[in-house]
Order: structure tokens, then sequence, then C-alpha cells
């Protein structure tokens, strides 16, 4: 046990996770690397001033089940002598449910810590959540954005478990004899996410590379570092330049022009849900042309122009526009 707090105190100073008399929100969820989070926590609790807090969501997708992990969470907050805040949401539809679920929790989680003037919210993903992400990611075709993963800190949220493997969490837990919900759902192979965990990474392992979860870690890693030096560029590039000129963006690496027109489109649009590498391969269409007419894009309720030299976005009135070039 001594050595996993020493390692947990190591990732999170190294990746300035969290400090000294830091104000953090726990996502407990009743699961085994919630409950073991929360309990690394209390444990460091005296040592480091640290307050705390939990934070549950009870989706009622589950029946008993879900009533269960709300009761067990609220056992866990009476046991470490900690304040609970629950969430209890109507789920009006299932479409995308797996998205608004995620959308959900993290919502209810930044208004406690906004309403509260809380520093972090530590949530319990572990390493081979990462890996299971990557390939997941992988299988449904992502670029060097969507394989970078999670990272230990992502704005507010922090991850103090992710250099951890699921069965050191397993490890931590019976030596401290921690009781746990368990989710039946996930031993279900209906989900890609599952099937990832149950059979395509057991297979790989046992085939090709015994610790090919850490070897995905690692890439991951190695691609959340790139990712952030061609995402600095770009930024600077877009404070630097408030206008897109052709000849400036194609004298670019092609990384960099994908990244420069993306951060244009976030600022005039507001979100970038919809924006595929094929649109942005239209897009760069008209900044190689040699045609001397002026050239236009109809996007997604945007107008992209050329003139000359000169690329401009605005936005248009309708809201949904088909993806048109003239």
């Amino acid at each position: 046990m001594k050595n996993f707090l020493k390692k947990f105190r190591e990732d999170s100073f190294r990746q300035e996770l969290w400090e000294r008399e830091a104000k953090i929100i726990v996502a407990v969820s009743g699961g085994p690397d919630s409950a073991c989070l929360l309990d690394v926590f209390c444990e460091l609790r005296k040592k480091y001033a640290l307050e705390l807090i939990i934070a549950h969501v009870n989706y009622n997708l589950r029946g008993k089940d879900s009533a269960g992990d709300e009761k067990f969470v609220l056992k866990l907050a009476e046991k470490y002598g900690l304040e609970a805040e629950i969430l209890r949401p109507k789920i009006k539809s299932k479409k995308n449910l797996e998205n608004n679920l995620r959308d959900i929790r993290y919502a209810f989680l930044e208004k406690i810590r906004y309403e509260r003037d809380f520093h972090w919210i530590a949530v319990g993903h572990n390493l081979d959540d990462q890996a299971e992400t990557f390939l997941q990611r992988l299988i449904r075709g992502a670029g060097m954005r969507g394989l970078c993963g999670m990272q230990f800190k992502n704005g507010k949220i922090i991850r103090p478990l992710l250099g951890f493997l699921r069965c050191e969490i397993s490890e931590y837990l019976k030596l401290r004899k921690l009781k746990y919900r368990t989710d039946k759902t996930n031993q279900e192979n209906i989900f890609l996410r599952n099937r990832i965990r149950h059979q395509l990474l057991p297979y790989l392992e046992k085939n090709f590379n015994p610790r090919f979860r850490e070897t995905l870690f690692q890439t991951a890693v190695s691609l959340g570092e790139d990712y952030a030096l061609i995402e600095n560029w770009s930024q600077e590039f877009f404070q630097k330049n408030r206008d897109l000129s052709v000849k400036k963006i194609l004298s670019l690496p092609k990384a960099l022009q994908k990244r420069i027109i993306l951060k244009f489109l976030r600022e005039i649009s507001g979100q970038l849900k919809n924006v595929e590498s094929a649109h942005l391969e239209e897009i760069l269409k008209i900044f190689k042309s040699r045609k001397n007419k002026n050239q236009n894009i109809h996007f997604q309720g945007l107008k992209i122009e050329r003139k000359g030299d000169k690329v401009t976005i605005v936005k248009k009135m309708a809201e949904e526009c088909e993806f048109s070039q003239n």
C-alpha cells in the first residue's frame, strides 16, 4: 500500500495535479476506481490539508442497481466524514446516450466546483481506460487529437490514477479490504469498449505484446506531447494573424494548416463537433486552387470565401446548411 501511495503522490506532483491545501471534488460512482481514488485522497487529507467533497450522479438507468450505487456512495461519505452532492437527472432521450451522460456528469461537477470555489475535480480513469479509449478511437477513426486520449490534467479535471493499471487498483482495494460496487453492464460484450476490454486486449497481450496496455499508454502520452507542440504553434499563428492569408497558410506544414483553419472555424461557429477531416480537405482546396474567380463554401451555417489571397469565414443566417462548393 505504501508503494501505491508513493506512486500516487509522485504522479500527482510530477503532473502538477493538486497542491497542499487544495480543495478537491472527488467524483464517486461507487465502482472500484472511484472507491480507490476516494480512499487515497482521504489517506492524504490530513498530511496535505486537503478539503474534499464527494459528487455522485444517479442516472437511474439500472433500476435497483442505480439506487444501490447512490446508497453505497452516501455510506462512503458517512464513513469518511465528507459531504456528498447527488444529482438525479431525468434522461429524456437515449440517443447518443454515452456522450449525453458524460456531458451531464461534467456539467454537474463543474457547477459544484464553481459554486463551492473548489480547485479541482478528480475522476478515477486508469491506464486500462486509456488503452481501451485509444483502441476504441483507432477502430472508429481518429486523428492525433483523438488518439492522445485522456490527459492527467485537462482544465480543472485531474486524473491521478491514470498511470495505474486496473490490477494495481484491485490489489490496493484488496489490501485495504475496501468494498465497491460492480456495474454488471461492464461485462456485456454488446458494447465496443467491453469487447475491447474482454476480447481484443487480452488477445493482443497473449499473442503479440504482454505489456500492450502500457505500450498504448506511452503511445498516447507521446502523441499528446506532439499534439501540444502543434497546438502551441497554431495558437501563436492565430494570435498574430487575425486574417487567413492563402500565401501564409500554404507556406506551413499541412498539420498546422488544418489546426489553424480549425481555430478560425471555432472562433466563428463556437464549436467543432461536426467538423471532420474530409471537410478540412475541401476547405483546403480553395486555398490551393489556381482559379481566378472568387470561390466559396457553405458549411453548417458558415460561409467560407476566397478573394485573391484572403479567405474569410462568416456566419450565415441559416443555422444548418449542406456542405457545398461554388
